[in-house]
């Protein structure tokens, strides 16, 4: 990677307070370091850093994906009960999901109209919506 790579990575750790180890900072710059939102697994997130040639268990990966969700710098998407996907853009959107292809991508969240959601019962609220639209080839 390059120096600016990694100088963003690092201003994204530490902007949402964590500590920039270096394989944080490894992760971080396969995440954001080219600037632009990307959707990954676990899996091909450690397989980018193995190419990559950044010393990282699977373990750690998983460990470090889950301190970016509760730091708030990442969102994860749960297309399958045992398949989460990664996403960089933390703001609410839709996804698609390529059945074909395995593959997550945003959906176009202006031409999405949710008329009414039921009502949260009672004592808690509804805290957030995800929308997964499942795509196959016809």
């Amino acid at each position: 990677m390059t120096p600016q790579s990694q100088n963003i990575a690092t201003t994204w750790l530490v902007d949402a307070g964590l500590r920039p180890t270096r394989q944080r900072v490894a992760l971080a710059e396969l995440l954001v370091g080219d600037g632009l939102h990307r959707h990954v697994t676990a899996e091909s997130l450690f397989e980018a850093a193995k190419k990559n040639g950044d010393a990282v268990s699977l373990a750690t990966v998983y460990n470090t994906l889950r301190a970016f969700c509760d730091a708030g710098v990442l969102q994860e998407i749960t297309v399958d009960g045992s398949k989460s996907y990664f996403d960089t853009n933390t703001h609410d959107h839709p996804h698609f999901f390529w059945e074909d292809e395995g593959r997550l991508s945003d959906a176009p969240s202006d031409q999405l109209v949710i008329q009414r959601l039921p009502q949260a019962p009672d004592g808690v609220e509804i805290a957030s919506v995800d929308v997964v639209i499942r795509l196959r080839k016809k």
